[in-house]
């Protein structure tokens, strides 16, 4: 079995069902969405990202099969959570755990 390489990120917003929802349907033209209790998972065909919502932040957490297949999936949410939040100023900030 291959190794699943992660990265997080927290995104400080006061809308993360919004945003989670959001991406979700924007995403899921082109990629499987899964939802997992309350979370959601986007599903790309080199990896996945769960999406989770608390009141004062959308927790991401990217998985994928390699660091190039985890830097799309990471590019890919990130780029556009970044887009829908423009107004707001959202950042989306991904931390790499050491090897």
């Amino acid at each position: 079995m291959t190794a699943q390489h992660t990265a997080t990120a927290s995104v400080a917003t006061d809308n993360a069902p919004r945003y989670a929802k959001q991406l979700a349907s924007h995403l899921g033209r082109r990629s499987e969405i899964r939802e997992i209790g309350e979370d959601v998972a986007i599903v790309l065909t080199v990896g996945e990202c769960r999406l989770h919502s608390t009141p004062a932040a959308l927790e991401l957490t990217a998985t994928a099969g390699s660091d190039d297949d985890l830097r799309v999936v990471t590019r890919v949410v990130g780029s556009h959570l970044e887009r829908f939040g423009q107004r707001n100023e959202l950042a989306v900030t991904w931390e790499y755990p050491a090897p």
